[in-house]
């Protein structure tokens, strides 16, 4: 694992239970019931707490801090072990975190039954390269991607999808599936996603969900905050009256949307709005 490998030991578990536990404070307390006989700990390029970890046995524990301060606690404990300090990127620890609890999904939750028809990944990369054409790595929000087709698609492009979606069993057929890849993705709540993730060039939701009046302001959230953190946004969904729902919200996030109707796939990604 790289989050491991990154502090040159052979294992690590951290005390969060899951990717979205990062921004809680009280999900990384479990560390001070360590009792520790050595401990390492982790900084970013400007020096700022990223992780500590703690050796008990033959078995290290680890806690991270890239969404809150540590308790003092935390510190003054592994001052006691007068242990090593690593420096990492703040982005690659970032990306050995999603690469961990990917694979905890990947090994913990049943995947989902497949769900995407075999001809559907060309028509979305059909649509990608009549919007962004050829791209050159930049970086794409993908919002609620469920089992992957928007990250396939995205790759076609030249682009690098930064996946989220808050259903475990479809990102564990994703990632069985190889559609999706553990440090390109996270199991949050789409609607607080810029807890976790900084802005992007681009932004993309393929199918966005079927929005019903009683559901319509979670759907509204999560178009919010990708619009928020994505500077061009491309977002499908399958049908017209969905569609001027998204288009409305994009005008109220003072973004100009364009509206059309999408003729290669009669189903799943019928009509675009690109804002």
């Amino acid at each position: 694992m790289i989050a491991a490998d990154m502090l040159e030991l052979q294992e690590l578990r951290f005390v969060e239970g899951s990717y979205a536990d990062l921004a809680d404070p009280a999900s990384a307390e479990a560390i001070l019931r360590c009792c520790p006989e050595e401990g390492r700990l982790c900084v970013d390029e400007n020096e700022d707490l990223l992780a500590v970890a703690f050796r008990q046995g033959e078995h290290w524990t680890g806690a991270n801090f890239l969404f809150h301060p540590p308790d003092p606690a935390v510190i003054d404990l592994f001052a006691e072990t007068e242990g090593e300090i690593y420096q990492e990127k703040r982005e690659d620890w970032h990306r050995a975190l999603r690469e961990y609890f990917s694979l905890s999904i990947s090994r913990d939750v049943r995947p989902a039954f497949e769900d995407i028809p075999p001809d559907r990944v060309e028509k979305c990369r059909s649509l990608l390269h009549e919007v962004w054409g050829e791209r050159n790595g930049e970086r794409c929000l993908d919002c609620c991607c469920g089992s992957g087709i928007g990250a396939i698609a995205l790759r076609s492009i030249g682009m690098r999808p930064l996946a989220y979606d808050h259903d475990p069993a479809l990102l564990s057929l994703g990632l069985e599936r190889g559609r999706l890849q553990p440090e390109e993705t996270a199991c949050i709540d789409a609607t607080v996603v810029s807890t976790y993730f900084s802005p992007a060039p681009y932004g993309a939701a393929f199918m966005l969900g079927t929005i019903r009046s009683f559901d319509q302001e979670i759907w509204e959230g999560i178009t919010a905050e990708l619009l928020y953190l994505a500077g061009d946004v491309l977002i499908t969904t399958a049908t017209e009256e969905e569609i001027r729902d998204v288009a409305g919200w994009c005008r109220d996030a003072g973004r100009s949307p364009e509206v059309w109707e999408n003729e290669r796939d009669a189903l799943y990604d019928r009509w675009v709005c690109r804002a």
